[in-house]
């Protein structure tokens, strides 16, 4: 019991630090992206400066400068933007652990997929969030991403094949969040082993006297446009977890694929209207194919196939029957599923009552979706799945 209770404030200490975090670190980067491409030239300015903006907010006006590399005297004072991406990186990767590797028999194993343990299945996922960090900075670092739509296509391509990977190992929910974490450690990477120490040296070269040497500031601008790109998609993985329809249904690694595309396309459209340059508006045309084709993806129903034999017309006692057998022991006002002390979101399906109030929700999370059993532990069957969908089907005709 105490450990049930230790590990949900645990998730819920993480997920606020990280959710605060994730904001300051989000929103700063939004910002700068759009200062940066907002600057205008000014014959007024001083030598270095690139251009400047005036802005205004909270009832005061503010008027900015960039220098192209460094101003010839640095001030006293300087504000380095790190900590928010930091701090997102240790409270997420705290949350992972606390979420889906001390509860990783619900949460990233599915054994419909791939019979795991919950220590194969931790193993794998650490792993392959090192790898493929490992593989991305190699690539950045051989030179490759000077070719900047080869390989931004080479990394979509990566991506995507990553995600299809880690939907034929892990559950819908795990891999989901899997990709998330290596798009968001592949971001504060840059940040804390390239942005800021790139900065620092050229900190470094301006009080010993020296002149900066400019590839640090283009090597540390590379990698923040890499982040500039890729903030979208990760937003919306680290919030797919409390949507079944898309983790946890037949073609979810395509759903990814459309996100991770239609991420970079959306921030292309922000980031043409900032530099001031002729706003691309098909791209809300792209966006709105790519949600349509996300709907019709995610009505596609469960991964796994049924064999074809239902009843006509399903009845209660059937679906009542299921439910109490693979729901109930957790969905109870007195659950009896180890770990479990409460019925999860409150939502009680041990009666028929119960069941008839919540037959929305058991549609969304096990009969159009297979979120539910989390990790199918009670191992559900395609079959009972499909039958219960038909009596939903059936109720709300």
């Amino acid at each position: 019991m105490w450990e049930s209770i230790l590990t949900d404030w645990l998730s819920l200490i993480f997920r606020w630090l990280h959710v605060v975090a994730a904001i300051a670190w989000i929103g700063s980067s939004f910002y700068f992206i759009h200062l940066d491409l907002s600057l205008k030239p000014n014959a007024d300015l001083p030598g270095g400066v690139q251009g400047e903006a005036w802005q205004v907010h909270g009832g005061g006006f503010y008027r900015i400068v960039k220098y192209l590399v460094a101003p010839a005297k640095l001030p006293d004072e300087l504000t380095w933007f790190k900590w928010e991406a930091y701090t997102t990186w240790l409270s997420g990767f705290a949350l992972m652990v606390v979420v889906y590797y001390f509860n990783a028999d619900l949460f990233l194993v599915d054994k419909s997929v791939l019979d795991l343990t919950p220590l194969q299945a931790g193993l794998f996922s650490f792993a392959s969030l090192v790898l493929a960090w490992l593989l991305y900075e190699g690539a950045c670092r051989s030179g490759l991403a000077r070719h900047e739509l080869s390989f931004a296509l080479g990394g979509y391509v990566f991506l995507v094949a990553l995600t299809y990977a880690f939907t034929h190992v892990l559950s819908g929910r795990g891999a989901f969040n899997q990709i998330g974490a290596i798009i968001g450690t592949i971001m504060v990477a840059n940040v804390f082993l390239v942005i800021i120490p790139n900065q620092k040296k050229i900190v470094a070269a301006l009080l010993a006297g020296g002149s900066p040497d400019p590839k640090l500031g283009k090597a540390g601008k590379e990698r923040s446009v890499h982040n500039n790109y890729l903030t979208l998609p990760v937003l919306v993985l680290m919030i797919s977890n409390h949507y079944p329809l898309l983790f946890a249904t037949r073609y979810n690694w395509l759903i990814v694929a459309i996100v991770l595309a239609l991420g970079p396309i959306i921030r292309h459209f922000f980031n043409e209207r900032h530099a001031g340059r002729a706003s691309p508006w098909w791209v809300w045309g792209v966006a709105a194919v790519g949600m349509i084709a996300i709907g019709l993806l995610s009505a596609a129903g469960p991964r796994q196939l049924t064999t074809g034999a239902l009843p006509a017309e399903p009845s209660f006692a059937n679906v009542q029957e299921i439910i109490l057998s693979r729901c109930s022991m957790c969905h109870a006002a007195e659950p009896v599923w180890a770990g479990i002390t409460t019925a999860p979101k409150g939502i009680l399906l041990d009666d028929a009552d119960h069941i008839r109030r919540n037959a929305r929700l058991i549609g969304r999370n096990a009969a159009w979706a297979s979120a539910m059993p989390p990790g199918n532990v009670t191992e559900m069957t395609a079959d009972e799945r499909a039958l219960v969908a038909a009596w939903i089907a059936s109720e709300v005709r």
